[in-house]
């Protein structure tokens, strides 16, 4: 979703990955968060995406002098310091909201909270829609009734799901004799395959508490 907001708008787009700027050697990991900052700054406009970003941010305690703390404290000051951050948007994605340290959901830092449900029947149809484009499938897959039987499942679940009925289409061939008789012959993934893809996956998304299935 930051990519895309990002190519809509025009702006370069910088990703990283919340642990990857954690660094056991004292002021290493503050000096990757102003040198990142300072690089959104010379490429403005851009998009600055943090993912998960509930591991270089979580609450700071009185006793915690470590460098989670350091960390939180440098992106506070990078994000409303003396030096503003013209044309850059800064979005984070989390799993654990509520580990978020609090400052750094104040007005004019990361503000604005926006839960990305679980995607509903007519999303998912579209999803496996995009993931099948370069997957021969047969004429007896029927992707509205995958999306019917995929309730609770998340993007990248129904990802998984694809390449696993790949996977076992490519199996089937190799075992029942097809690819040894024809080595050009073409690996199709049928309605069999994809039954057996859903018997071997299942939602990963703790559908208790915040994360709810959509009704449908």
């Amino acid at each position: 979703l930051a990519r895309a907001a990002a190519g809509l708008s025009d702006a370069n787009f910088i990703s990283v990955n919340g642990p990857e700027l954690l660094d056991r050697y004292v002021g290493e990991s503050e000096r990757a968060v102003r040198e990142l900052f300072a690089t959104a700054r010379e490429s403005a406009p851009a998009v600055v995406f943090f993912d998960e970003v509930d591991a270089i941010s979580s609450a700071r305690r009185g006793d915690d002098t470590g460098v989670g703390e350091r960390v939180v404290s440098q992106l506070l000051t990078e994000l409303d310091g003396l030096e503003p951050l013209t044309d850059v948007v800064v979005v984070a994605a989390t799993n654990r909201p509520e580990t978020i340290d609090e400052a750094l959901l104040r007005p004019g830092r990361i503000e604005t909270a926006v839960e990305t449900p679980l995607p509903d029947r007519t999303a998912r149809r579209e999803i496996l829609a995009i993931h099948t484009r370069e997957t021969p499938l047969g004429a007896d897959v029927d992707l509205d009734s995958v999306a019917r039987q995929t309730a609770g499942y998340s993007g990248g679940d129904l990802a998984a799901l694809v390449r696993e009925a790949a996977m076992l289409a490519i199996e089937t061939t190799l075992t029942d004799g097809t690819a040894a008789a024809d080595p050009a012959a073409d690996v199709t993934v049928g309605r069999a395959d994809v039954e057996r893809a859903l018997d071997e996956t299942e939602p990963s998304v703790d559908t208790d508490g915040r994360w709810d299935v959509p009704a449908e």
